[in-house]
């Protein structure tokens, strides 16, 4: 197979999210972290426990395997950081806070969003990676207007043992928190894309020591993708090529 899209290689991008996490419950939000997460199950993580987010296990052809209602998932599995969920963001900081809540200042916004929703028992729990599908400094701010999940220093200033902000994917690349002391740092471009346009699309600073290309989809998991995951191609109209 040939001509790979850029939502292919975000696709697999999201499902690298999942590499080494085993037995776990997943809940990615979005429709890209959900073929990613599916994907991963097809392939590389066979355990993980596919969640859609309310009280089902899902196969990764969309059969019930299980029921899990939400009260169990927060008595059972969040508080003990058996959970990986990839969630959204209208803003992310330096520091790995994100916004789901509110553009402006808080008891006037200029923009009322989603509201913290499951960002501060998210990210205080277990890991929380984050799928950004139009990187820009509109997303990628100094200081978030209202912290909704939970960025590192605050992690520390509370001690939360199972915070874990482990991977930003975007349309543009990779991104973790894992430089000098939590700092930001980019892990990979996606093909066609330059160190410089994500650094330039990002309004704090970023390391960019030791950036690599984010690997392609391999035949059989463009053949899964393709045929079995999205045949009508959804994924293009999230990000365009």
């Amino acid at each position: 197979m040939s001509d790979i899209s850029r939502a292919e290689v975000a696709v697999v991008a999201c499902a690298e999210l999942f590499r080494g996490d085993g037995e776990i419950v997943v809940s990615p939000m979005g429709f890209i972290p959900s073929l990613g997460a599916r994907l991963a199950r097809l392939t590389f993580e066979p355990d993980l426990l596919l969640s859609d987010g309310e009280a089902y296990l899902m196969t990764p052809d969309a059969v019930v395997e299980g029921w899990q209602p939400f009260r169990k998932v927060l008595d059972t599995v969040v508080p003990r950081g058996k959970r990986h969920v990839v969630m959204g963001a209208n803003q992310i900081d330096g520091e790995g806070n994100q916004n789901i809540s509110a553009i402006g200042d808080h008891s006037q916004p200029k923009k009322q969003l989603l509201g913290v929703r499951g960002g501060p028992g998210n990210t205080a729990n277990h890991r929380t990676s984050y799928w950004v599908p139009r990187h820009g400094k509109r997303v990628f701010v100094d200081q978030v207007d209202v912290v909704s999940g939970v960025g590192y220093a605050r992690a520390r200033e509370a001690g939360l043992r199972h915070h874990d902000v482990h991977r930003v994917v975007t349309n543009l690349g990779v991104l973790d928190f894992g430089g000098e002391d939590h700092a930001p740092r980019l892990l990979s471009v996606h093909p066609g894309v330059s160190v410089d346009e994500v650094v330039e699309a990002t309004s704090f600073p970023l390391s960019t020591g030791g950036v690599t290309e984010t690997r392609l989809p391999t035949e059989s998991e463009l053949l899964l993708i393709r045929t079995s995951l999205d045949p009508k191609s959804l994924r293009d109209k999230e990000v365009p090529s």
